[in-house]
């Protein structure tokens, strides 16, 4: 049976012109850091596969928990009902997050997003404040729905969609040097606007290009929130579980946003599942005999049993000290290897945040998700058996935390050979 060809036949790829696009690789299998194609050729996973899977492929302690709750149940409506895998998973991870009281269940990092753009506006709207205007960085992604698309930059993802956009201020991501013009900006659109809320991906920004910045700089911007009464909302749903090197990337901040969002690493990759979490100011202010103020929104899948105990499963391997151990090896491993490629002539810009290492090939053309380069990497490190999907001319590593030095080592050897044949 030719799968390919079926594939062809019925499957839309994203992120996928499929007119110019290649054939897809068919996966079989996978273990640990690998994944199998039909012929049994490894691949190193060397981006989680788009950044969920924290564990690596087939655990077998979150599958084995999966289907317990599988023969246990498997989903119940969430509306007047409820569950204790959601229950218990909702008690331990607001102990990792202390300056929060509530989750939210939703099913991906997108309506995560939604949910949160919707908490914020609509605690305004039930004070009855006409607050309205959104503060979002330059550079962001927060996903693909359309208030997802709207605190997004404007990086021609959204183009065929922009007259549909709601307005958003934005300000400069606070890189190095950009500092001053960001708080001034923030300050301007405070002052000249009824803002209710500023979304940002805390210290990374990772569709963007892996742009990192400083805690400093984003504690003084939410100072500047709270102090104008600005609601703040971390998307964390690419650097919570300890992508940063600690749980959360809001662990590094003095200031902590009133709004969460979180899944990708949240079931292990195994399952969609997201949450989003408000501390009780927000929470309060739903609460009214009046039916109107109630937060009209959920999805058919809210709060599954199994995704939560994926999850549940998940937060057990984060609490082992052999993961803990394997997060601080991928540390440790990314620095040194940062240090070797530093004066390398055609990389750029390397930099580091926990264990997410990213570094920009040098090319004629600026820094562009559609920069050429990358179609011509990303093909040339699959021929070498490693999964990197440079972001244009940046090329990233976000590994899964079970990556053996063995595998980091043919990665960054990879990324070096690029580096000299490539550009």
């Amino acid at each position: 049976m030719d799968w390919i060809k079926k594939d062809q036949q019925y499957i839309w790829h994203p992120f996928t012109q499929m007119k110019t696009a290649g054939d897809p690789l068919l996966i079989t299998k996978g273990k640990g850091a690998l994944i199998f194609d039909q012929n049994d050729n490894e691949i190193i996973d060397a981006i989680s596969s788009w950044w969920v899977n924290v564990h690596g492929h087939a655990n077998k302690y979150i599958a084995d928990k999966i289907h317990e709750q599988l023969l246990c149940l498997e989903h119940v409506i969430f509306a007047g009902f409820t569950h204790k895998p959601a229950i218990e998973l909702g008690e331990r991870l607001l102990a990792y997050l202390p300056h929060q009281s509530k989750i939210f269940f939703s099913d991906n990092g997108s309506t995560a997003v939604e949910v949160a753009l919707k908490m914020a506006l609509q605690y305004f709207y039930n004070l009855g404040e006409e607050r309205k205007t959104i503060v979002a960085l330059e550079s962001a992604y927060h996903g693909d729905t359309f208030g997802a698309m709207s605190a997004g930059g404007d990086d021609g993802f959204n183009e065929p969609f922009k007259s549909h956009l709601f307005k958003i201020e934005r300000i400069a991501t606070p890189t190095q040097g950009k500092e001053k013009t960001a708080v001034d900006q923030l300050k301007k659109i405070i002052h000249e606007n009824e803002v209710a809320c500023f979304i940002f991906e805390p210290l990374v920004q990772g569709a963007g290009g892996m742009i990192m910045y400083e805690p400093e700089i984003l504690d003084e911007l939410i100072s500047i929130c709270q102090e104008n009464n600005v609601l703040c909302i971390a998307d964390e749903v690419m650097t919570g579980f300890y992508r940063t090197g600690k749980m959360f990337a809001s662990n590094y901040l003095k200031n902590k946003p009133d709004i969460t969002c979180l899944s990708k690493g949240l079931t292990g990759g195994t399952l969609p599942l997201s949450l989003t979490t408000c501390n009780e100011k927000i929470y309060n202010a739903f609460l009214s005999e009046d039916k109107m103020k109630t937060f009209f929104h959920g999805h058919s899948f809210t709060g599954n049993p199994i995704g939560c105990a994926a999850s549940l499963a998940s937060l057990d391997l984060f609490e082992l000290e052999s993961t803990q151990n394997n997060i601080q090896r991928i540390v440790n491993s990314h620095q040194k290897f940062a240090k070797k490629i530093a004066s390398h002539p055609n990389a750029s810009h390397i930099r580091q945040r926990g264990t997410i290492l990213a570094l920009n090939f040098k090319t004629k053309t600026e820094t562009s998700y559609f920069n050429s380069i990358r179609d011509q990497l990303y093909h040339f490190f699959l021929d070498q058996g490693i999964l990197l999907r440079p972001l244009g001319n940046v090329v990233y590593i976000l590994p899964p935390y079970c990556i053996t030095d063995k595998q980091l080592s043919k990665v960054y050897s990879i990324i070096e050979k690029a580096l000299n044949e490539i550009v």
